[in-house]
This record gives C-alpha cells, structure tokens and sequence, in this order.
C-alpha cells in the first residue's frame, strides 16, 4: 500500500519534472551500483563530435555526482523548482517548458565547449548543477515579491535566490565556475535592482512560443498561475 501511495504521488508530478528528476536519479543509482561509470557520461567534446558518442550531450545533465549531501541537495533544488516553474509560470505550456530546457541545454553546452576549445573550464564535465541554476534563476525572475527563506537561516526576495545558492556552494567546497557559467548571479541582482521582469516572458529568450509542434507537448489553453507569494521555503 506504501508504495502504491508513493507511486500515485510521483504520478502527479508534473510530466516533464517526473521525467528528468526519475532520469537523474536513475542515472545515479546506475553509477552507484557500477552499472555506469562516469567516464561514460561526462561531457567531452572530442568524444561527442569525433568519436561521435552523442549520448553525452544528454547525460552529463543527469549525473550530479555520488550518494551524497551534495547530491540530495541538488536532486531537491532541480525538484522543487522545476515542478513549480511547471506548476506555476509554465502550467498548461508544457511544449514551451520543453523548449526553455533544450535552449537552456543547448547555450550551456556551446559555452562549456567553446571554453574547452580555448583552454577553459578544463575540470568542468558535468552540467547538471548548471541546469539547476538556470531552473532557480528562472523561478526567481518570475517570482519577485515573493520571499525565500533559506534553510531558515536567512530570508530575502526571490531574485536574491541565486546568489545565495552561489555562496552556500561556495561553504561546500565546491566551485563556483558552473554558477558562473549559467551567468544566473549577475542577471538575478540586475533583475533585483532593475525591477521584476513581465511575468509573460523570460528576457533572456529570444522567443515568445516554442517552435515545437509534437501534438503530444502542444500547449493548452489553460490560464497561467503563478507562485503563491507565502513560499515556505
């Protein structure tokens, strides 16, 4: 009964959060039991556009390391914000849902290659934690007056969000190039400083509506709800 209860909760979960949070998850817990070896899924351009190991263009978006407290905390972030961008700003929209991740995935690639190519960003093969501060950058944009509070340590306005995630990374010892490289910091304290963006668009999108066409992702007509502005966390 447990775990019928449990299924039919992680059936409600929107479509496109269940998706990719079950494929992080999955992928980790291949890796874990050796079924997978991360040599197989990180990103390496030589890899993808030589020896023509494509797949990598998708699994170093899924993979954000071993068992860990670095791991739960990314899996919850990527959790939490993806299902209320898809709950709220993107709720009945899932084809422009879709869309913002393949753009997202496709700029963040292009960078991390383009800086490889030129000497940068050596040790950086995972771009999953890039995602989910692109997720929460994005959030917080469409969510200015709303007021986080922070493992209730600290509580601030959304946009302020991405900062201090930056910095709560920073005290696990980890690097900060991935934040950089999603660019959400800069643009969260513009946004801040600068007024709250229209809630009907994301700025940085150099489109209005997907151009995506699959019936199955077609959008529906159901009006847009945005986040509550009492958000527990």
């Amino acid at each position: 009964m447990a775990w019928q209860g449990l299924a039919s909760e992680f059936l409600q979960v929107p479509a496109v959060t269940r998706a990719y949070t079950a494929a992080c998850v999955l992928t980790t817990a291949a890796v874990q039991l050796e079924l997978l070896s991360p040599f197989q899924l990180y990103f390496n351009p030589h890899l993808v556009f030589r020896k023509f190991q494509v797949w990598r263009l998708v699994t170093n978006f899924l993979f954000f390391g071993p068992l860990g407290f670095s791991f739960f905390f990314n899996i919850l972030f990527v959790f939490r914000y993806c299902r209320m961008l898809e709950e709220g700003s993107f709720r009945g929209r899932t084809a422009d849902f879709v869309f913002m991740f393949l753009f997202g995935g496709v700029l963040m690639t292009s960078t991390l290659t383009l800086a490889q190519l030129l000497g940068f960003l050596g040790s950086l093969f995972f771009l999953g934690q890039a995602l989910m501060a692109m997720l929460v950058y994005v959030w917080s944009r469409r969510s200015p007056r709303v007021r986080v509070n922070f493992f209730g340590l600290f509580t601030f306005q959304a946009p302020f969000l991405p900062w201090a995630l930056m910095g709560f990374s920073l005290l696990l010892g980890n690097s900060i190039l991935v934040d950089l490289l999603d660019g959400s910091p800069p643009m969260g304290l513009a946004s801040a400083q600068h007024g709250p963006l229209p809630t009907e668009s994301c700025s940085w999108m150099p489109l209005q509506k997907t151009p995506i066409t699959c019936p199955s992702l077609r959008n529906s007509q159901d009006p847009i709800c945005h986040p509550c502005s009492n958000d527990p966390h």
